[in-house]
């Protein structure tokens, strides 16, 4: 077999992988640093690791890059590294991705500079190429790629009989993207629609294998959530609430984020699809209604 060089095995890593000098700017960024995050190598090297590009969060919804970046603890101490964070893809949503920071030294044993390499965490993939499956049958909003409003309807007709039968506890969030119209009306509607796809794809990054988001309609989004109790209710629903406000897309040098309002609740007996949907879509009205950008579960 011929020697393969590192830039060939680099490069065919399935993993993303980027090295950055002691500035923190960016100078290799792999293939599979691309199909991950959907930034281009020419997009990225060069830059600082925190301008605009992946920006980590932690799983409350902080910023790591300002005071409790990993990466520049490894610069400054050379310990390696692994935690569970959520970085920005191109297309704005939030990705849940494992990474392991490493430094790297020259020959005399300095730090010159650290390597991160980062997988693709998301619990919801394999959810994501069932509905692709599922495309033929009129499953799949075309739009954001998550399920559509009947694809919502099957599943919480099998919900609500779980619960019923089996007594399986289950939660629906209703969510609306707050002022969406202004967002639409000002920046025009594609920028709207890259919004929705955000929006989209930062609530199934969040979710567990047996969850599902569906986009109910217009601005408008479900999330239903089987095996589950008030606590971690509210737990999710204030952690997506978060990490919509941290997502942001760029149109040109324009920053654009926006916020959701949503409307938690159980499921309770005697409840029909009907009566639950209406319910948490009340409570998210109650939100709108008490400033926008907050939960309601009730």
């Amino acid at each position: 077999m011929k020697e393969v060089s590192s830039e060939t095995i680099l490069e065919n890593l399935f993993d993303g992988v980027y090295l950055v000098g002691k500035d923190k700017h960016i100078t290799v960024w792999n293939k599979g640093a691309e199909r991950i995050t959907g930034f281009e190598k020419k997009e990225v090297v060069g830059k600082g690791c925190a301008d605009n590009i992946l920006r980590h969060i932690d799983a409350e919804g902080r910023e790591l890059c300002v005071s409790e970046c990993p990466l520049s603890f490894t610069l400054a101490d050379g310990i390696i590294r692994e935690d569970n964070v959520y970085l920005r893809h191109k297309q704005g949503h939030r990705l849940p991705v494992s990474v392991r920071i490493s430094p790297v030294r020259n020959d005399q044993g300095e730090i010159i500079g650290a390597i991160e390499v980062f997988t693709d965490n998301s619990s919801s993939i394999q959810l994501l190429k069932e509905l692709e499956l599922l495309k033929q049958e009129a499953y799949l909003d075309s739009l954001t790629g998550i399920g559509n409003r009947r694809y919502a309807d099957i599943t919480l007709q099998t919900r609500i009989h779980e619960y019923q039968n089996h007594g399986i506890g289950f939660g629906v969030i209703f969510l609306d993207i707050d002022h969406f119209k202004v967002c639409n009306d000002t920046y025009g509607h594609k920028t709207g629609d890259d919004v929705l796809v955000m929006v989209g794809k930062t609530i199934a990054g969040l979710l567990r294998n047996s969850d599902i988001v569906a986009r109910w309609g217009g601005e408008e989004f479900v999330i239903l959530l089987p095996t589950i109790n008030a606590s971690f209710l509210k737990t999710i629903s204030q952690r997506i609430k978060i990490f919509i406000q941290r997502s942001y897309i760029m149109v040109g040098t324009t920053k654009i984020s926006v916020t959701a309002s949503l409307g938690a609740t159980l499921g309770i007996p005697g409840d029909t699809p009907e009566t639950i949907i209406q319910r948490a879509d009340s409570l998210m009205y109650v939100s709108k209604e008490s400033g926008r950008n907050c939960v309601t579960i009730g």
